[in-house]
């Protein structure tokens, strides 16, 4: 069964994270087919630029708890879309949680809809959001992250825009669809070794992020991801239940 759909036109490739029974879950096979994909439009000239999307009422929902891949391989998932010589675009219409931002903050650029809603709920589960912190921390205001990391609060995607989480949110009433049309319009109007050239000035950063940290971000990740917390937020979570912390 295939968790990543495709579709393609005027070379746009769609790909579509189409594990809807875990909510998009990033399971190590879900990531590894994602990586494949990746790869395969980075080879093909008739590609000039990624959707990226989700089937259901839930881009990611984070880590896949029972099926949770090597740290190391969400790293390199996230710095292949950094990397990738073509522009990738996030196209979100509903909810994104956890380690689905870092899918978002990798894209070059990201458009929601007023239904979609974000969270970094890692703390809530006795982890930190180490990994995804790569392409976050470069791009997104420091105080609000602050805020959202520390506290796992929802937020909006008007809320996501205004601190750089999202390029754009649709308005009320405005199909997120209709919000990417003239994004997928300026694309297909540039010169492809024009946009690989551009990108490269606008990832060196977060580039730089991934050289300095990512070891270190893995270490911490693997590290708290078998912590006693760990163990207890994750059963907490699975049994729908309050973890033994909650005050």
């Amino acid at each position: 069964m295939t968790l990543i759909g495709r579709t393609r036109a005027r070379g746009i490739e769609t790909l579509s994270l189409d594990s809807p029974a875990n909510r998009n879950a990033l399971s190590a096979a879900l990531v590894g087919e994602l990586a494949d994909a990746l790869t395969d439009c980075a080879k093909d000239g008739d590609v000039r630029a990624i959707v990226l999307t989700h089937t259901g009422n839930t881009f990611c929902a984070g880590a896949d708890l029972r099926d949770p891949p090597p740290p190391d391989a969400l790293v390199g998932l996230l710095r292949q879309i950094v990397e990738l010589p073509k522009p990738v675009v996030a196209r979100v219409d509903g909810h994104v949680r956890a380690g689905g931002l870092g899918l978002l903050a990798a894209c070059d650029i990201a458009a929601a809809s007023t239904a979609a809603t974000f969270a970094f709920t890692e703390v809530r589960i006795g982890v930190a959001p180490a990994v995804i912190s790569l392409p976050l921390l470069p791009r997104t205001d420091p105080r609000a992250l602050a805020r959202y990391y520390l506290t796992g609060e929802r937020l909006d995607a008007a809320e996501a825009a205004r601190i750089g989480l999202l390029t754009v949110a649709a308005q009320p009433g405005e199909d997120v669809d209709a919000t990417l049309v003239p994004v997928l319009d300026g694309l297909r109007r540039a010169a492809p070794e024009a946009l690989a050239e551009t990108k490269q000035l606008l990832t060196a950063r977060v580039l730089e992020t991934f050289d300095r940290d990512a070891a270190d971000l893995t270490a911490l990740s693997a590290r708290l991801f078998a912590s006693p917390h760990a163990r207890e937020g994750m059963t907490a979570f699975l049994e729908r239940r309050d973890p033994t912390w909650v005050l």
